[in-house]
């Protein structure tokens, strides 16, 4: 995932969480970071866990969503630190 293009537009699908029926609606964004910050730092766990995010082509699960999070060069301010791998 060298070369990965942060600013690429992203579109969000969470999942409906059964517990609280609460659901959040597709959301469509202008950078993968801003769809990633969103997703982790914003949704609720219910509603990450069968969640995806989809940027040129390619899905990203709960999981994958989580380690662009991480990732070193992830290129927003984060709110919730220790996670940079």
């Amino acid at each position: 995932m060298d070369g990965f293009d942060w600013n690429s537009a992203a579109e969000l699908f969470p999942s409906r969480s059964r517990r609280t029926g609460r659901q959040l609606t597709y959301r469509r964004f202008d950078r993968v970071s801003e769809a990633v910050r969103f997703a982790v730092e914003d949704l609720p766990a219910a509603l990450l866990t069968g969640a995806y995010l989809e940027v040129d082509e390619e899905r990203f699960d709960a999981h994958g969503i989580r380690r662009l999070y991480a990732r070193r060069d992830f290129p927003a301010e984060r709110r919730i630190v220790g996670t940079a791998a």
